[in-house]
């Protein structure tokens, strides 16, 4: 049965291969187990229910990949887009968390579509692939930033804005000793570095925490539980009756499409380059049944109370593992839905009041270094920016940092597309770019001069 839908053999690969494969992957992205709830819950979600939805509907996605696509591509809520979810839509723009998660569905709906249809290809060839990358580098800033911060290695100066926090505090050293962990973890190319870096820090600062030093995460009160009550499931139909009110709308759900939608596309390319499945037409091989299967994971997603569900560049630790078909997308959605039954655990994994000065911060020392790493992780796409010509350096530069100083992934990714807009108009390249870019272009335009 297994080789009849997986194909096991045309793809030289075993059950007993692909298994460990499925292992590895879970384990290289089991940390957004802990991450997504901590982030989202700063939005007043129940951190709990974030951690099963979180679970569920990474199970779900990762088990429709493998069996519709048949890639070795695993789901889970995306880094980025739950840092979109919580500091710009919801904390910055004001939308509640239920709003943010009727956002979140419609923009799954709209992906279906897209996925079903030929705007899946019209869309990926309108934006420039040096855009593409400084999109995902600054994303990769902007988490580092919010790690940074929710370490207390950065904290609020009233003179520069921002500031370098007590290296002394016990909290803050935790958070330190995390990121060298995990770093070195790195360097060694082992797999599934950050998970083991986030667990080792827990491990430190719980046994810290039991000498009696301040500041240090909880002991978790058990191991095993059953499954806890889902507030957050459904939630998202309280969102709608006020979600329309918003002028800024349009903005947000195009964030969330469009960070889905790259992220997605640039993971699949990724990996089908490494494993043989693009054809001879540079296209890729079960394209369509892959974006369907993203697509359901962040409807079902936002169904069940968490942010965007996309495809994750940490499966290519899985096919580093060997892991050639669904079959390892697979073995990873069952543990995921298995790690629902082990929440007590994820008590470690809660922020803790820490007084820096005069001020109080809810500091995450156990998940902060994740954030940090991921976000260097992602900051490497910038290599794939031409440098040397700055009418596409200047878009990529302004998309990469006025994500970090305006605090918005969708504020960057307008400003930068207007930048591109304004350079392409001085180059005489005008009729170079896509229609559907200069559309895109317009919006933006619109939205800063009448929103």
């Amino acid at each position: 049965m297994l080789e009849k839908l997986f194909k096991l053999k045309e793809k030289h690969t075993s059950v007993k291969t692909e298994i460990i494969a499925g292992v590895t992957t879970f384990l290289t992205m089991a940390y957004i187990l802990g991450v997504n709830p901590n982030m989202l819950s700063a939005t007043g979600m129940d951190f709990n229910s974030v951690f099963l939805a979180t679970a569920i509907s990474s199970g779900i996605a990762s088990i429709l990949m493998g069996l519709l696509a048949n890639y070795p591509v695993s789901l889970a809520p995306g880094m980025g887009v739950n840092a979109l979810f919580t500091y710009t839509v919801c904390f910055q723009y004001g939308y509640t968390w239920q709003e943010a998660l009727a956002v979140v569905l419609l923009s799954g709906v709209i992906f279906f579509i897209i996925s079903v249809t030929g705007l899946r290809k019209m869309v990926i060839n309108a934006i420039p692939k040096h855009l593409k990358a400084a999109i995902g580098a600054g994303i990769g800033f902007f988490i580092a930033f919010i790690g940074l911060k929710n370490a207390g290695i950065v904290v609020a100066n009233a003179s520069t804005y921002v500031g370098l926090g007590p290296f002394t505090d016990p909290t803050v050293a935790l958070c330190l000793f995390g990121i060298i962990v995990t770093v070195v973890l790195l360097i060694r190319k082992v797999n599934a570095a950050v998970f083991y870096g986030l667990i080792i820090t827990a491990v430190v600062g719980v046994v810290l925490g039991m000498l009696g030093v301040s500041g240090m995460p909880a002991m978790p009160s058990g191991v095993v539980d059953s499954m806890p009550a889902m507030p957050t499931f459904m939630a998202f139909t309280e969102g709608f009756s006020t979600l329309f009110s918003h002028t800024d709308l349009i903005l947000v759900l195009f964030s969330f499409l469009f960070v889905d939608f790259f992220d997605t596309a640039g993971t699949l390319v990724a990996i089908a380059s490494r494993i043989d499945l693009i054809d001879e037409k540079g296209e890729l091989i079960n394209a369509e049944q892959a974006f369907v299967a993203d697509s359901v994971g962040t409807c079902v997603g936002a169904v069940l109370g968490t942010s965007t569900v996309t495809s994750f560049v940490e499966s290519t630790s899985g096919v580093a593992a060997g892991g050639r078909t669904g079959l390892t997308a697979v073995v990873t959605g069952v543990l995921f839905l298995l790690a629902v039954f082990f929440t007590p655990l994820l008590s470690v994994f809660n922020s803790v009041p820490v007084m820096i000065g005069e001020t109080q911060y809810f500091l995450s020392p156990v998940t902060s270094p994740a954030l940090i790493i991921v976000g260097v992780l992602m900051v490497q796409q910038l290599r794939e920016i031409d440098w040397t010509d700055l009418a596409l350096a200047a878009p990529c530069f302004i998309t990469v940092i006025m994500m970090v100083c305006a605090s918005s992934i969708s504020d960057g990714i307008a400003l930068g597309f207007i930048t591109y807009g304004i350079a392409q108009i001085a180059t005489g390249k005008v009729k170079e770019v896509h229609i559907s870019m200069w559309v895109l272009i317009l919006i933006f335009i619109a939205r800063f001069i009448f929103i």
